[in-house]
């Protein structure tokens, strides 16, 4: 007789192996006594059975209720069996209003409720894996909850098919987590505007569009002229609230005058950028353009008020218009900074238009410029003497005059005016003036050794920058002990625009310097430049008069001349009331224009009709074929 709590045909079954195995050749054991042997055995493996699966039944009932993770179990027919303690918080709804419900009917909307009606009817087809989608789910109390929804499947409890399986996350956080991700990828923290990344991503989806259609598209940077001056003198916070206030400006500017579709992005720092797309028919009015720049400009001319400062910015801007086609991102980008660094050059609060043939030369420029570093490291750059002659009858070589020549791997020779500016924008003003200084003095100490003294004095004129540099004393002063030349033989020439430097190091420079006996030339234009002498009570010993007053003098035209000769006697006056009797040119043209020039009081020049610049050995050889070396 089967005992309590066993399954049923458990005994027949034990019935059935004693038999079998009383049969088997070799066993003496009667079924009679194996039948009560093997039911033990299978009631012994029934219970662990049984123990196993209650233990499974107790873990999946634990994980089930202490989930994290919202989980609904659906019945046949798609409607909800039941749900853990973790989709009732998660949905902000009782289990009692839960239980019953349609699947679908958990959906807040229509078109979720369809997605989730079709997720779950794939999920129940045979051998079809866990699907995920992005559901929005109905809410107690906020109305709507952002989730992510798998569905899956689970065994039933009889005979049938599978039941659904719903396993609930809510991803609202981490979709405010990835908006906020977005936003600092794409949106500049400080004014709110596009940042560089996003425009650029849409700077390359107009130029594709452009290409493909033959269109154009316009790329305009503005950047806020001396904007450092605000940060240094209002703070840091007050920069931000002014750029804060040039964004809000420029954004309502672009939507209400731009005509076409456009994008407002800061870049960096005080730089902004706006890409306009072309018409219906891909062409840009470039003057719209303008003036839309133009409007910008004026808008922003307004003071913008930072704790009661009244703060005015102005912008330089540069403009480019170009087609799509054939054309990539880095080569608008680099059109419109050079474009935007030459409406800087020429002044600021200016507008420049792209043109290909400035654009090119700037082009030049700028790669010169961004050489200069390797031009010195890999020795490209001498130094040449121009000579300076009396223009008495023996036209004897007075000074030469020291400048840097750079025999560029591509350019060819270039002279100081192509380069020097572009250093001082770069610092290397400092080097090349050092190395000027230092080739020419090792140079010029090797002629009065060579020429017992009576070679010409060396005159190099100072770069602003290197004017201004407190250790020039220093290097002036170790360079007369290496090379030992003369300061006396040493001229250090300055202008005008250098002496108005108003921190005064320039000054006491030139004063040090003529301590050590090394001779100060000033350049000037005209009369007004001496005035510096007299005002700073400079050591001036020299004068070297340049630009436009000698040219005229090189007129043959009478009126000019008469004028000419006028203003150049009252620069002579003046620099002999002074104390300056070494008056010299640059520029002399021919014979008679030096004729002209040492009857004013000139006594010495340089120019054409002396010959063209020399190096070193040009220098030695035009000595040596000198007889008389009488300094003017």
């Amino acid at each position: 007789m089967p005992e309590p709590g066993d399954t049923p045909g458990l005994g027949d079954i034990a019935r059935r192996w004693a038999a079998r195995l009383a049969e088997v050749d070799g066993v003496s054991v009667s079924a009679e006594t194996l039948q009560p042997a093997l039911l033990s055995l299978a009631r012994e493996a029934q219970a662990e059975a049984r123990t196993a699966r209650d233990a499974a039944v107790r873990r999946f009932a634990d994980l089930y209720a202490a989930s994290p993770i919202g989980v609904v179990l659906g019945d046949s027919d798609n409607t909800v069996r039941d749900v853990n303690p973790a989709f009732v918080d998660l949905v902000h709804l009782s289990r009692e209003e839960l239980i019953g419900l349609p699947l679908t009917r958990l959906a807040a909307t229509p078109h979720d409720a369809t997605v989730l009606s079709a997720v779950v009817d794939e999920a129940l087809l045979p051998a079809r894996r866990p699907r995920q989608e992005r559901i929005t789910l109905t809410h107690g109390r906020d109305g709507t909850l952002r989730t992510r929804v798998t569905v899956a499947t689970i065994t039933a409890d009889g005979p049938g098919f599978p039941h659904p399986l719903l396993l609930v996350e809510d991803v609202h956080e981490l979709a405010l987590l990835s908006e906020q991700l977005r936003r600092q990828n794409t949106q500049d923290s400080l004014t709110g505007l596009p940042n560089s990344y996003h425009f650029e991503n849409q700077l390359d989806t107009a130029l594709a569009a452009a290409a493909s259609s033959g269109g154009q598209l316009a790329l305009v940077y503005l950047d806020i002229d001396g904007f450092r001056v605000v940060n240094d003198g209002l703070g840091p916070g007050a920069g931000d609230e002014v750029l804060r206030q040039v964004a809000r400006r420029l954004e309502l500017l672009v939507a209400t005058q731009s005509s076409s579709e456009a994008v407002l992005a800061r870049l960096s720092g005080d730089g902004f950028a706006v890409l306009l797309r072309g018409d219906e028919n891909g062409t840009i009015d470039t003057a719209a353009v303008v003036d839309l720049v133009e409007e910008a400009m004026r808008e922003l001319a307004e003071p913008v008020y930072v704790d009661g400062t009244g703060v005015a910015t102005s912008v330089s801007v540069g403009i480019v218009v170009a087609g799509g086609a054939g054309q990539t991102r880095e080569e608008l980008h680099r059109a419109a900074e050079i474009t935007l660094h030459r409406a800087k050059e020429n002044g600021k609060a200016q507008w420049m238009l792209f043109e290909q043939e400035l654009h090119g030369r700037d082009r030049r420029r700028f790669h010169i410029g961004a050489a200069i570093g390797g031009g010195l490291e890999n020795g490209q750059f001498a130094v040449d003497y121009e000579p300076t002659v009396t223009l008495d009858d023996r036209r004897r070589v007075a000074v030469v005059n020291a400048q840097l020549r750079w025999d560029h791997p591509e350019h060819g020779v270039l002279r100081p005016e192509d380069f020097f500016s572009l250093a001082d924008t770069t610092g290397m003003t400092p080097a090349l003036g050092e190395l000027l200084l230092a080739q020419s003095m090792l140079d010029a100490a090797s002629w009065q050794r060579e020429f017992d003294g009576g070679a010409p004095d060396l005159c190099v004129r100072l770069p602003t920058r290197l004017a201004l540099d407190p250790n020039l004393v220093r290097f002036v002063r170790t360079e007369l002990a290496r090379t030992g030349l003369p300061p006396q033989k040493l001229r250090i020439c300055s202008d005008s625009a250098t002496l108005t430097d108003p921190r005064g190091e320039v000054l006491e420079n030139l004063s040090i310097l003529a301590e050590l006996n090394v001779k100060i030339t000033l350049a000037v234009s005209g009369v007004a430049d001496l005035e510096l002498v007299h005002r700073h009570t400079l050591p001036v010993g020299f004068v070297i008069v340049s630009g436009p007053l000698v040219d005229a003098l090189a007129d043959e035209d009478e009126g000019n001349a008469q004028g000419a000769h006028r203003h150049f006697a009252m620069l002579v006056k003046r620099a002999r009331e002074l104390g300056i009797t070494r008056i010299g040119v640059d520029g002399v043209r021919d014979a008679a224009h030096a004729e002209r020039l040492a009857e004013l009081g000139v006594v010495a020049g340089r120019g054409a009709v002396f010959g063209e610049e020399i190096d070193a050995d040009g220098v030695r050889t035009m000595l040596a074929k000198s007889t008389e070396r009488v300094q003017p």
